[in-house]
């Protein structure tokens, strides 16, 4: 049997790597991409592939919403991010969204089949070193919670779209809000993480894998 994969991520040489990459395998056919968390959304739902391969930091919803979303709609399909991110947040919130693998660039070339077939299998795939940092975490009993968590799905579509530039008009055309409605979803979440003015708010993006310096 066939196991069909869909790759979503910002930059097309990664997907162009992975594509060759997967295809290169007798049971693997790649049957989509995407370059951002919508388009993601919209093609996935549309295919119904088996498994599905996303970055974390991808405009317009990153992967870890992108992510959260697909499994709810449709919890069947295996989930694998693909990531720089190794610390405990970032994975503790993939994980929570839904995913069943988690691999680091730096190791997809030697890892992504092994996540897709373990995924599709209805097994976890984790990273050797993501292993050993949930492992160090249970062992201190360390709790794995995320700022983000405060945030309603709504606030955090409103702060990845203001840190990649979108004035309150422009979001509001996308997410078919008022701009006034915006400002007060922006300003409730600038006061539920403690910042102040736009420049903190990209910094805080970009800890958390909201957004890149790309």
């Amino acid at each position: 049997m066939t196991i069909s994969v869909f790759l979503a991520d910002d930059h097309r040489v990664l997907r162009d790597g992975l594509r060759i990459l997967l295809e290169s395998q007798a049971d693997i056919q790649v049957v989509g991409e995407a370059e951002n968390g919508k388009k993601a959304i919209e093609g996935i739902c549309a295919i119904k592939p088996d498994v599905a391969v996303m970055d974390i930091t991808m405009p317009e919803l990153n992967g870890i919403e992108a992510a959260q979303i697909i499994h709810e709609a449709l919890p069947t399909i295996g989930i694998v991010i693909l990531s720089i991110h190794s610390d405990l947040e970032h994975i503790f919130r993939a994980l929570q969204a839904g995913a069943q693998g988690y691999i680091l660039k730096e190791s997809a070339g030697s890892e992504v089949v092994s996540a897709v077939r373990s995924v599709y299998m209805g097994r976890r795939y984790l990273s050797p070193s993501i292993r050993d940092t949930l492992m160090e975490a249970h062992m201190q009993n360390r709790q794995m919670e995320s700022p983000l968590d405060q945030l309603s799905m709504r606030e955090r579509e409103v702060l990845q779209l203001t840190v990649e530039g979108h004035s309150s008009a422009a979001i509001a055309e996308k997410l078919a809000l008022s701009p006034k409605t915006v400002e007060t979803y922006r300003s409730r979440l600038m006061v539920k993480i403690g910042v102040r003015h736009l420049p903190e708010l990209v910094r805080f993006a970009i800890k958390h894998g909201i957004t890149s310096l790309d």
